[in-house]
């Protein structure tokens, strides 16, 4: 069956698909729509007795009983951004939908795995792709809001650089914030939140990552990013994977 998207800009997407964007309506159709603990300050009771030798030693235990930041505190919470668009060219069968509930409406326990492209944030490489699955939690219309809220574990493959993981929640009717909960290559140890903002479900979103506990990120990662909007699209180059317009070892 084939679905189209609609914008307000005056943009039209067609899909070889049975997701449909979700209304409020709860009316049978000949089609599948998808609508889509104490960590204080700790008392010390005892005396501390230490030498004049012990100066160093004192300060290391005076700043960790403050909870002051050491230097290599600092290193570990410092805050890098990454920008990336998650593109959905139709090549990829993505999204699947599993309607497990048995129910016309997404309901909790439906299942969508998906896997899309991945661009840098100015748009000037392929970077790979995502994979995951998103599990959903609820069908929402009330308030205003009217969408599916899903339960997301996905990963973000970067070619030679590795990859990121994300776990959190990815609402189709606003932004959200997932965590980053670890990676692989230049991603070790990596840990923070991603920003989730949809332009158009579920053909483009656009992510910016707030990352902590790994090196400076390769200016190839670092491009000034492209304003997020209906009309953004990859350059000709990393449509095509031509030379220059991919990372090493995109994952594709």
């Amino acid at each position: 069956m084939t679905a189209s998207l609609s914008s307000t800009l005056g943009g039209t997407i067609s899909v070889a698909s049975s997701v449909k964007l979700p209304s409020c309506s709860y009316a049978t159709s000949s089609f599948n729509r998808i609508h889509f603990f104490k960590n204080s300050k700790p008392l010390v009771s005892h005396s501390l007795k230490l030498s004049a030798s012990s100066t160093t030693q004192a300060e290391t235990i005076t700043s960790t009983y403050n909870n002051e930041p050491t230097s290599s505190d600092s290193e570990s919470t410092k805050v890098q951004e990454l920008y990336v668009y998650e593109i959905n060219e139709l090549d990829r069968d993505s999204p699947a939908y599993l309607r497990l509930s048995g129910k016309i409406i997404s309901s909790i326990g439906d299942l969508v795995p998906f896997s899309n492209k991945l661009y840098t944030g100015d748009l000037q490489k392929r970077l790979g792709i995502t994979a995951g699955l998103c599990v959903v939690v609820k069908h929402v219309c009330s308030f205003g809001k009217v969408g599916i809220d899903f339960e997301a574990i996905y990963s973000f493959y970067f070619g030679k650089y590795g990859h990121l993981a994300v776990q959190g929640p990815y609402w189709t009717y606003e932004d959200t914030y997932l965590a980053v909960t670890g990676g692989t290559g230049i991603f070790e140890g990596a840990s923070g939140q991603v920003k989730l903002q949809q332009i158009v479900f579920p053909f483009k979103l656009f992510y910016t990552f707030y990352l902590k506990g790994i090196a400076d990120l390769p200016a190839e990662l670092s491009g000034t990013p492209v304003t997020p909007s209906f009309f953004v699209e990859p350059t000709a180059a990393a449509k095509a994977l031509e030379e220059g317009g991919t990372v090493e070892n995109f994952t594709n």
